[in-house]
């Protein structure tokens, strides 16, 4: 892309580094920094560069989202505020969707509450990966232009650099669209468990016959413990696999989620960069930047 018609990139400084990488693959020039100064209180202020130009993308993933969301919403007002008409948010990582509906009496709806705010303060939404499972598409959660982009391409061509074929194992229902689409990406057999949970935070997967002598490869677009991805690789060692691997999109590990995937016997954890973690290791940039250069229609 041409640096005139790239847009303008502002990041957080718990961002820049991804942001980076996004404006170098966008041909897109110096990142700008946004500032945040906190007062004693907690509130925050946050100042942009201006003038802004008339196309602003604020690139920052909304792990640990509580502070994030605030701040990122007062970006927005201040690039409108700077000159900027169209204001795009690429959030590689965006929060909240688990809660897609209430399960239980008296609860909120955090997806759509996210959703609307995000939607009505930016022109424009880019994830990776959403976690959508009851919602069919991102755009039906936030009002207005908002996607969700397929994590399968990066994982394929990360997938086509190694040594092994794997087979492809999801460990429940809620794995199966990315198994499936990686599946089709790169020509790999794959097969969807069915999960059980046994209560106190256990869970046990159940997984049909794999290949013989298989390289397991578990598959999942988020991760917190490991609880899951763990069962899922006990259930492949159940089922004879030689070695099991695991890719996550999203890599949300809490400090004992590795230590728990090392004990069922998984040899690698590998995740994309949505999140930064030691285990990143298959970047979405190029991802976020295609979807960039194309200029979507406005939702009908």
């Amino acid at each position: 892309m041409e640096p005139s018609r790239a847009p303008e990139i502002h990041a957080f400084a718990d961002g820049a580094a991804f942001a980076t990488r996004l404006a170098r693959t966008l041909g897109a020039g110096r990142v700008q920094r946004v500032e945040v100064h906190r007062f004693p209180d907690g509130e925050r202020l946050v100042r942009v560069a201006s003038p802004a130009r008339r196309r602003a993308v604020v690139v920052r993933s909304l792990h640990d989202p509580d502070d994030k969301l605030m701040e990122t919403l007062l970006a927005a007002d201040a690039l409108r505020r700077s000159g900027a008409r169209e204001v795009i948010l690429v959030a590689p990582y965006l929060p909240y969707l688990r809660q897609d509906r209430a399960f239980r009496p008296g609860e909120a709806v955090s997806a759509r509450v996210v959703g609307g705010i995000l939607g009505r303060s930016f022109d424009r939404v880019l994830t990776v990966q959403a976690h959508l499972h009851r919602i069919p598409r991102l755009a039906d959660l936030v009002p207005g232009r908002a996607e969700s982009l397929s994590a399968a391409p990066a994982l394929a061509r990360w997938l086509a650099r190694g040594r092994f074929r794997p087979c492809l194992v999801g460990p429940d229902a809620e794995s199966e669209p990315l198994v499936r689409a990686l599946a089709e990406e790169t020509g790999l057999p794959f097969v969807v468990g069915r999960k059980e949970r046994l209560g106190d935070g256990r869970v046990r997967v159940h997984l049909p016959v794999l290949p013989p002598e298989a390289h397991a490869l578990v598959v999942d677009d988020l991760a917190s413990t490991g609880a899951t991805l763990a069962a899922a690789a006990r259930g492949a060692r159940a089922r004879g696999a030689l070695r099991v691997d695991v890719a996550v999109v999203h890599a949300l590990f809490s400090p004992e989620a590795l230590r728990r995937l090392r004990g069922a016997g998984v040899r690698r954890v590998v995740s994309t960069d949505t999140v930064p973690h030691k285990s990143n290791a298959v970047s979405v940039t190029a991802l976020l930047a295609d979807a960039l250069r194309r200029r979507a229609a406005p939702r009908r």
